[in-house]
């Protein structure tokens, strides 16, 4: 897959669809709701764009995080949690996989406290100017499109991926 000359946002969270609606009025933002989108589907999507920014909802890990939540909430294995971080590990690996420039965590107050740790505690601890918690899904989206965090890119997926199935909720990130 190939770098998008775009600024890339994944929205996660609650109203994700209003948010990324509202921002389909801008010139300079391709935006679309793609949850049931194929990876190919989304990168041919969004390579298809020269707007500066793209903005979706189609998170390239979401099958990693699925299977970290649910081992921590115990409804998992950890054999599972190893699976689905060795497929990305090897999609990453092909350039089938690409991170998002930022992750936009609407309303992160809401969500279940397992997923609370995976957007703001593993994910972030990889990148931490990279995961933004955003407190509205309104059209004040567009707002922080205009501040986005000035930021190191995020560290290659071989890097940090593997050890995610180490962190724990309630300990990630801390010392």
């Amino acid at each position: 897959m190939e770098a998008p000359s775009s600024t890339t946002l994944v929205v996660v969270g609650d109203e994700t669809a209003s948010a990324i609606h509202a921002l389909e009025r801008f010139a300079n933002v391709r935006a679309a709701s793609l949850p049931d989108a194929s990876d190919a589907e989304v990168a041919r999507w969004s390579s298809g764009s020269d707007a500066p920014y793209v903005v979706h909802d189609h998170d390239p890990l979401a099958h990693v995080a699925a299977a970290w939540v649910e081992f921590f909430d115990d409804l998992s294995t950890y054999g599972v949690l190893e699976l689905e971080i060795a497929r990305a590990l090897e999609a990453a690996g092909r350039h089938d996989l690409s991170v998002p420039d930022y992750y936009v965590v609407i309303h992160p107050e809401n969500l279940p406290v397992t997923w609370k740790h995976w957007w703001l505690g593993v994910l972030a601890s990889a990148s931490p100017s990279r995961v933004i918690p955003w407190p509205d899904a309104d059209a004040s989206l567009a707002q922080l499109l205009r501040r986005l965090p000035a930021a190191r890119a995020w560290p290659e997926v071989g890097t940090w991926l593997p050890t995610v199935a180490a962190a724990v909720p309630d300990r990630v990130g801390l010392g």
